[in-house]
């Protein structure tokens, strides 16, 4: 992407692997929220041009240096955060909030391209999940540790604001819990999606407050709506990331004592998310709606960026 709207193809020579890093054949390739922004010139902390793609599947062509267990031919989910491991953040245990965290397709260029360098300790394989699986671990990451962070309760209400893939990684984790929730949505395709998932999803907030709440809207409005659906004592998540400053009613924030949490990226969730998948308690590949080549998507993209219906797209490389 040389610049917002402007999504091109080039041709470029595979990077041999660096001290550390693994050469990684790139097969498939999901788009997301984030990469929609990028295209519309809406992304925080986006530079021009950009190689896009952050949820990656591929196989392992070259190994440099010490393999940590990775091997040639094996096929890997690829985590997109890169930290430093130094920082007040990365020494607190807190990789995902790095000062100086570089984003793989945000920060730095991404797979969307046949080859990728990518540091080996970013790299989860697995020998049961196909490319398509592999690829959606990332977006459900961002799902579990949101839920993780919620620290929810069987007994709470359970809200969730969004049915994007986000919001249905978000699901996915509280369903696991065995917590029941209301999904609202103001697509009526994304509702059908959600409900066909076996999840209860309405348009417009039921009555009553929630204990625990969940945007993953990454829309201004939506946010400072869901301040009025949280019961008193309760807890407001925001999953989803705006390039602007959000308003709430402070009286009314303080009356009922809310508190509200940040969620950023996932941390330290891949392995068990590949264990969940591999044991059949995820299927993340269900929410795949549209697919396109790397050759086709320079024409496509703005389509899928502007189509109600698309869910999740999948670009397959090779």
């Amino acid at each position: 992407m040389v610049s917002p709207k402007q999504l091109v193809g080039v041709n470029v020579e595979p990077p041999n692997a660096k001290q550390g890093e693994a050469l990684v054949q790139i097969r498939r390739v999901g788009i997301c929220g984030t990469d929609y922004h990028a295209f519309r010139g809406e992304q925080p902390f986006f530079q021009y041009p950009r190689v896009l793609g952050h949820e990656l599947a591929g196989v392992v062509a070259e190994v440099s240096g010490e393999s940590l267990g990775i091997e040639v031919g094996d096929t890997c989910a690829i985590e997109p955060y890169v930290n430093c491991g130094l920082c007040d953040a990365c020494r607190a245990g807190l990789s995902n909030c790095c000062e100086r965290l570089s984003v793989i397709g945000v920060h730095i260029d991404g797979g969307m391209r046949e080859f990728l360098n990518v540091p080996m300790r970013l790299l989860h394989r697995s020998k049961k999940l196909n490319f398509d699986e592999l690829a959606l671990i990332e977006t459900l990451g961002i799902g579990a540790h949101a839920v993780e962070r919620a620290k929810v309760r069987t007994s709470d209400r359970v809200a969730l604001v969004g049915a994007g893939p986000i919001g249905l990684a978000v699901a996915e984790f509280l369903r696991l819990l065995g917590v029941e929730m209301c999904i609202m949505e103001m697509r009526e395709e994304r509702r059908h999606v959600a409900r066909s998932l076996g999840f209860y999803a309405v348009e417009e907030s039921p009555a009553g407050q929630f204990d625990v709440v969940f945007d993953a809207t990454g829309s201004v409005k939506a946010m400072e709506r869901s301040f009025d659906l949280v019961a008193t004592g309760g807890r407001l998540i925001f999953v989803g990331l705006v390039k602007s400053h959000i308003s709430f009613d402070d009286v009314a924030f303080h009356r009922r004592e809310m508190t509200l949490l940040a969620s950023r990226n996932s941390r330290g969730q891949f392995p068990r998310i590949i264990r969940l998948a591999e044991e059949g308690r995820l299927e993340p590949s269900r929410w795949i709606t549209h697919r396109a080549t790397l050759d086709e998507l320079p024409l496509q993209f703005d389509t899928l960026c502007d189509n109600p219906g698309v869910l999740k797209a999948m670009i397959e490389v090779n």
